[in-house]
C-alpha cells in the first residue's frame, strides 16, 4: 500500500513539475536582455502590405467607437475596415454606421459594416469566418483582427502587417488587459497574472525562435494561411483552437512584443467572474482534449516548435498551478510522517521553491507597478476565492462561448 501511494504521489510530482519548470524557463528568459531590435526589421521592410482589419462584435454599442477611434486612423486608402455586428440585440450597427458617417473625410481606408444573425451558430468563430468569406470580394495581403473592445497602439496596425509579410507567418501582439480607477486587489493580481501569460512567457519562448499561442486579438495572419483553418466554430477559446490550427500545418505564430493591444477588466463582479471562467475553463478542456495528441504529433514528426507549442499549453492558469503545488505539498508532507520516505517531500519542496522564485521574478519584472510585495503577500487568498471556478470546471464546466458583460 505505501508502495503504491509513493509511485502516485512520485508520479503527480514529476508530471506537474513539467509546467513549473516550463514557466520558470519561459520567465527567467523573458527577464535578459533583448539580443536584437526586431523593430529594425519593420522599418527596413519596404513591402506595404494592403490591410484588413476585421472587428467582431457583439453587442458592443457602449465600447466600439473607441475601438474605431483608435485603428481608423492608421489605415490608408488602400486598406479596409470591416466590422461584423453578429448576432447583435443592441444598436451596435447603429453606432457604428454613425462612426463611419461622420469620420468619411477623416478616415482614409474603405470602411464597411456587415450584420449576421443566426440563433444556431453564435460564437466569435462564426463571426470571423463570416468577415473572412465577405474580404474574399476583395482579398487583402494581410488579416488583422481586433476585438470589439481593445484599442491599438498607434501604428500597431502597420507595424503587425509588415511583421507578418516580413516573416511570412501569423503574428500576435502584446496583448494585456489593465484595471480600471479604484479595482480591486483581485482585479490587480488579474492583471499581473495576465502579463505573466500573455507577455513574459510567450516572450520567453519568442526568444528562443519559439512560438506562441493565439490570444484572441492582435493578430495578424496573411491572406493565404488564414483561409486554410476553419474558423467557423463555437469554440469557448476560439483563439487557441486557431492557434494550434495554424501550428499543425506549419504555420506557427510569432510573438511581437514592439506593439500593444490593450482591454480593461470589468469593473463589475459579474462580468468579471464569467470573463475568468471562459478563459480558464476553455484552457483547462483544451490541455485534456488536445494536449496529449500533440504531443504525439510533434514526436512522431520530429518537431520541436510542435513540442514547445504543447509545452507551453500545458501550463495552466498561475492560481491552479499553484493550488496544485500546494496541495501535492501538503499531501508529501503526510506521506513522509506515514513512512519517513523523504523523497516525494524533497521533489515537492523542489517544485514549490522553482514556482516561488518564478513568481517573485515575474513580479520583479512585471508586476511591481500594479502590486506591492505586501500586496503579493495576499495572494493565497486569492487563490482560495479561485478554488470555487477550478471545482465548477469538474461538475459544470462552461462549454459554450458566452459573451463577458462590459461595463456601460
Amino acid at each position: 500500500m505505501i508502495n503504491t501511494i509513493n509511485f502516485l504521489l512520485l508520479t503527480m510530482i514529476v508530471i506537474l513539475m513539467v509546467p513549473v519548470l516550463t514557466l520558470f524557463l519561459q520567465v527567467l528568459l523573458a527577464a535578459l536582455p533583448k539580443l536584437r531590435d526586431s523593430s529594425l526589421l519593420i522599418s527596413n521592410n519596404l513591402n506595404i502590405p494592403t490591410i484588413a482589419v476585421i472587428v467582431p462584435a457583439h453587442n458592443e454599442s457602449t465600447g466600439i467607437l473607441n475601438t474605431l477611434n483608435s485603428i481608423a486612423p492608421q489605415l490608408t486608402s488602400q486598406d479596409y475596415l470591416l466590422v461584423v455586428a453578429d448576432n447583435c440585440t443592441d444598436v451596435t450597427a447603429s453606432v457604428v454606421r454613425g462612426a463611419f458617417k461622420n469620420n468619411v473625410e477623416n478616415w482614409r481606408s474603405k470602411l464597411e459594416l456587415i450584420e449576421r444573425t443566426d440563433q444556431y451558430l453564435r460564437g466569435k468563430g462564426y463571426a470571423l469566418d463570416f468577415g473572412i468569406k465577405h474580404c474574399q470580394q476583395l482579398p487583402p495581403d494581410v488579416v488583422v483582427i481586433i476585438d470589439a473592445d481593445c484599442l491599438a497602439d498607434v501604428n500597431a496596425i502597420a507595424s503587425l502587417a509588415a511583421k507578418c509579410m516580413l516573416e511570412k507567418k501569423p503574428i500576435q501582439a502584446r496583448y494585456l488587459m489593465r484595471s480600471p480607477e479604484n479595482s480591486n486587489l483581485k482585479t490587480q493580481i488579474a492583471e499581473f497574472a495576465m502579463r505573466v501569460k500573455n507577455r513574459l512567457r510567450p516572450l520567453g519562448f519568442n526568444k528562443l525562435g519559439l512560438p506562441c499561442q493565439l490570444m484572441g486579438t492582435g493578430m495578424a495572419f496573411l491572406w493565404a494561411d488564414i483561409n486554410k483553418i476553419n474558423l467557423a466554430s463555437g469554440h469557448i477559446v476560439e483563439d487557441l483552437k486557431m492557434g494550434l490550427d495554424l501550428s499543425k500545418i506549419g504555420q506557427y505564430p510569432i510573438f511581437y512584443d514592439e506593439n500593444e493591444v490593450y482591454s480593461y477588466f470589468p469593473s463589475a463582479n459579474q462580468g468579471f467572474v464569467e470573463q475568468r471562467s471562459r478563459w480558464e475553463h476553455g484552457h483547462m478542456h483544451v490541455i485534456l482534449q488536445d494536449a496529449p495528441n500533440i504531443f504525439l504529433q510533434s514526436i512522431l514528426k520530429l518537431d520541436y516548435k510542435l513540442f514547445a507549442l504543447a509545452l507551453d499549453l500545458i501550463v495552466p492558469p498561475l492560481a491552479l498551478l499553484t493550488i496544485f503545488n500546494t496541495t501535492v505539498m501538503v499531501l508529501a508532507i503526510i506521506f513522509y510522517t506515514m513512512s519517513t520516505d523523504a523523497v516525494p517531500l524533497l521533489l515537492a519542496v523542489i517544485s514549490n521553491t522553482v514556482l516561488f522564485i518564478t513568481v517573485f521574478l515575474a513580479w520583479i519584472s512585471v508586476g511591481k507597478d500594479i502590486l506591492s510585495l505586501k500586496q503579493l503577500l495576499f495572494l493565497p487568498l486569492y487563490l482560495i476565492q479561485k478554488i470555487p471556478l477550478y471545482i465548477k470546471f469538474v461538475f459544470n464546466r462552461q462549454v459554450a462561448w458566452v459573451r463577458t458583460k462590459r461595463d456601460k
